[in-house]
């Protein structure tokens, strides 16, 4: 058997007058080949990050600073509550006065809803902090609310002085509230990495390169049938991005982990399946950008996932210039 390097290959390419853009796309294919058959799990998992946080982050102040705004004149009117000794009735006084204070209460103790139950043994109460739900002048309606601030501690709060200030105690509850977005952002966050790096490698976006496309506008875009990813049609499936060469459609899905779950292990198995059911559409690629030490307690079903997937890659492929070598 005759044995033909990859230089051999390039001369004998060169020789035959081949165009400098078909020399390009072989080295491209031939570097893919040479890198997807030297993939180790092991040491694939171990290039994994902690994180991926950039300074905005941990918490979104300008969201916290315009929530606290909005409500800010009717803080200061509650803040009028501090210390009273006889805050029951300066609540219910106050309340008459001003109604519109009843809807920043929720947020007092951390919630965002309208609505809030309570039960003791008197029996629950469903709570509704919407001025359109009671008639004003209500002294049934004032008691009621009454009985809640009592209850639940605000009054202690307010009358005992411990705090002085409303608007900044609100800012804090916001700062907390605000924490629990950080999960969205940390998957917003590693599109927005994927995408630099797919611009870097000279797509367009709106041209070569499209975000949050659906199955039914990559059919009628470009005439593919996907019938077999969407269930014959019955349901639908959105890429975070997809790439447009002149061969090939890439459908790009991404995410970052940085703590474990049981999440993980329904995400690598259905990423495999999905892998498994694009492999015979012609034409049609999928490729999984994902990174986060959270994939450690999942690496089972992860590993599963590499061993069939021949596209599958972490931050430091992005960095090596995975997509100008598999988007070709």
């Amino acid at each position: 058997m005759v044995v033909i390097s990859h230089n051999h290959i390039v001369a004998i390419v060169v020789r035959l007058g081949a165009k400098k853009e078909s020399l390009v796309k072989y080295r491209r294919y031939s570097k893919r080949k040479r890198y997807m058959s030297k993939r180790d799990f092991t040491t694939w998992l171990s290039g994994f990050r902690d994180s991926i946080a950039d300074y905005g982050y941990y918490i979104d102040f300008d969201k916290v600073y315009r929530n606290v705004h909005g409500i800010k004149v009717e803080l200061n009117i509650l803040n009028s509550l501090i210390g009273s000794p006889n805050i029951k009735e300066d609540f219910k006084n106050l309340m008459k006065k001003y109604p519109e204070v009843l809807k920043c209460i929720p947020l007092l103790l951390a919630v965002r809803a309208n609505e809030i139950y309570c039960q003791d043994e008197k029996g629950g109460h469903l709570y509704q902090f919407d001025l359109r739900k009671y008639p004003l002048n209500s002294p049934v309606y004032y008691e009621r609310y009454a009985y809640f601030m009592e209850h639940t501690g605000l009054f202690d709060l307010l009358k005992n002085h411990i705090i002085n200030n409303l608007v900044d105690y609100v800012t804090g509850v916001e700062t907390g509230l605000d924490s629990n977005g950080r999960k969205n952002r940390g998957g917003h966050l590693m599109e927005d990495l994927v995408e630099s790096f797919i611009q870097k490698a000279g797509f367009v976006r709106g041209d070569t390169y499209f975000k949050e496309i659906y199955i039914h506008q990559i059919t009628d875009k470009w005439n593919i049938d996907l019938s077999a990813i969407s269930n014959q049609g019955k349901m639908e499936k959105r890429f975070d991005f997809v790439v447009k060469t002149s061969k090939m459609i890439y459908g790009i899905e991404t995410n970052f982990y940085g703590s474990g779950g049981s999440k993980l292990n329904e995400t690598a198995r259905s990423y495999k399946t999905l892998a498994w059911e694009t492999k015979g559409i012609p034409g049609f690629t999928f490729v999984w950008f994902t990174d986060g030490k959270g994939w450690t307690s999942a690496r089972n079903n992860l590993e599963e996932t590499f061993d069939m997937m021949q596209h599958i890659y972490n931050i430091k492929d992005l960095e090596e210039g995975i997509i100008n070598k598999v988007m070709i």
